[in-house]
């Protein structure tokens, strides 16, 4: 089967109030290809308003979020043109400052343009955030460190303002708490700031790597990403560049998880195994067979159940909170009990109540779940209430008995690209749907 992963009829599809119907059972065989990373594609676009020159992303993933992203550059003065299965970002005539709630509002990510407007720009003007289905996010770290680096942050009808009228400066700033975005943004704004810019208490994430070699080759000066500590050494301009997205591993893991559930042999292809070390660790703990190549990881049929295992989530190279979801369900169908702690964000079980809903046995106390299977589960229609939350409930749809009906996909559609043509491409019998306004 030919994946339809056309960029230009992603955008339409994503508008409408969709659906998956899934009938569970099928079983899983072939190869599926693991797209770009969404979460290494945001801060790459965000990157591109610290140049005026052209800059050339490929392996975009044609997500909600992408769409979202492009259209934040859109209101601050740069076109996005999609071709040959890449993305050139460039500035027009106008270079405007201000990233509005209407956009900022679906995805807490668009705050990422607030460090680059400031380096370049020397003014932005972003919309604050709203609050998050899986706990509070905040951005006062990134403030935080924006004002150390000189400059004056007020917040005004909702939006923080932002502004540096004589550049940015460089500063020794150190995280008090690891926070993603709050290091890219800093690690983009240090890129022009005046003098050297020494960030602690970094994150690790394969992300921020991708982030430095891109500000790399638009002729930045960053040593140590990926590790505690980035040392940046301020320049006065950068120039465009090319560059190719790192494989999305969350999306690989998914796929790994729905081949262990239902698969008869499924071969991931074009992933980054080594950005997977804690999760894949913890799978072969739990008797999972695994064969693992530097670009793929092949999930052979399982000669035997997997056994419950616990696991906390943690920063990288720890286990992932963007798989818990799906490792909770996973361990509905392993024997014995497990408990899945969430060390990172509240509020992130809500699709437990869901799997509940489908017959899964899960006890939820703050944030520690414990889980005792094996456990039959049944079709039935389940909502989604995060990106995350939606692929464990497709995940657990795979092995459900009869149908089930997943609703609020537009969740999904943030973060996996084509999800129902990959699946249906190993065999599953999945369909996406539109029920009509008053169905």
């Amino acid at each position: 089967m030919r994946l339809n992963l056309d960029a230009a009829a992603v955008p339409a599809r994503l508008a409408g109030v969709e659906k998956f119907r899934i009938r569970g059972g099928a079983p899983l065989a072939g190869t599926v290809p693991v797209s770009g990373a969404k979460n290494a594609a945001l801060p790459c676009l965000a990157a591109t308003l610290l140049t005026a020159e052209p800059v050339r992303l490929e392996g975009l993933p044609r997500v909600r979020d992408i769409v979202t992203m492009e259209r934040v550059l859109g209101t601050l003065g740069e076109s996005c043109e999609h071709q040959n299965g890449a993305t050139t970002i460039t500035v027009g005539t106008i270079e405007g400052a201000h990233a509005p709630y209407e956009l900022v509002r679906t995805m807490r990510a668009s705050v990422l343009v607030l460090g680059p407007l400031l380096a370049r720009r020397r003014r932005a003007r972003v919309a604050l955030p709203g609050g998050c289905a899986i706990g509070a996010r905040p951005i006062d770290l990134h403030l935080q460190g924006l004002v150390r680096m000189g400059a004056t942050i007020t917040v005004q009808r909702g939006d923080v303002v932002a502004e540096a009228p004589g550049g940015l400066r460089g500063a020794d700033i150190t995280f008090p708490r690891i926070t993603v975005t709050g290091t890219e943004n800093l690690l983009m704004a240090a890129t022009l700031a005046k003098g050297t810019t020494v960030l602690r208490n970094c994150a690790h994430e394969p992300e921020v790597v991708d982030l430095a070699e891109l500000l790399a080759a638009m002729g930045a000066r960053v040593h140590g990403a990926g590790s505690s500590t980035i040392v940046v050494e301020g320049v006065a301009e950068l120039s465009g560049a090319r560059h190719r997205i790192i494989p999305d591993r969350i999306e690989a893991g998914t796929y790994v998880t729905a081949a262990l559930l239902a698969g008869r042999g499924v071969r991931i292809q074009g992933c980054r195994p080594q950005h997977l070390t804690a999760f894949l660790a913890t799978l072969e703990e739990s008797g999972a067979r695994l064969e693992v190549d530097p670009d793929a990881i092949y999930v052979p049929p399982q000669d035997r159940p997997l056994r419950s295992t616990s696991v906390t989530t943690a920063e990288y190279p720890g286990f992932a909170t963007d798989l818990q979801a799906q490792f909770l369900t996973l361990m509905t169908q392993a024997e014995g009990v497990s408990t899945v702690t969430e060390a990172i964000f509240e509020n992130r079980f809500q699709h437990a109540l869901e799997l509940k809903r489908m017959g899964a046995t899960i006890e939820v106390s703050g944030r520690l779940a414990k889980v005792w299977g094996p456990t039959p589960l049944q079709g039935t229609v389940v909502m989604a209430s995060d990106l995350r939350a939606s692929a464990a409930l497709v995940l657990a749809a795979l092995v459900a008995e009869g149908e089930t009906i997943v609703d609020r996909i537009y969740h999904l559609d943030r973060g996996y690209e084509g999800m129902d043509a990959k699946l249906a491409a190993l065999g599953a019998c999945v369909e996406r749907f539109n029920p009509g306004p008053f169905q």
